[in-house]
């Protein structure tokens, strides 16, 4: 968690700093992402969804491509040892 997502917890505070990269539009959790992950932990794909303001069928598409760059780039890292 980075310094300004503790402050932010710490103080119930709104993140006005729309260009962060942890910004999310949902100031139930200080508009910060790393607040909302400290608070629940785990999340389902419709929770994660809210957050982002993108359906739950977005987030698994999105999820589903990264697994397949992880496991392209395990199979790379494999072959070249």
């Amino acid at each position: 968690m980075n310094k300004c997502s503790k402050i932010y917890e710490k103080e119930d505070e709104i993140c006005g700093e729309e260009a962060c990269k942890f910004w999310i539009d949902f100031s139930e959790e200080c508009n910060c992402m790393n607040v909302s992950i400290k608070r629940n932990g785990n999340m389902t794909l419709d929770q994660i969804g809210l957050r982002m303001g993108v359906s739950h069928v977005r987030i698994k598409q999105i999820q589903d491509r990264a697994m397949l760059k992880l496991k392209k780039h395990m199979k790379n890292s494999s072959l070249e040892e």
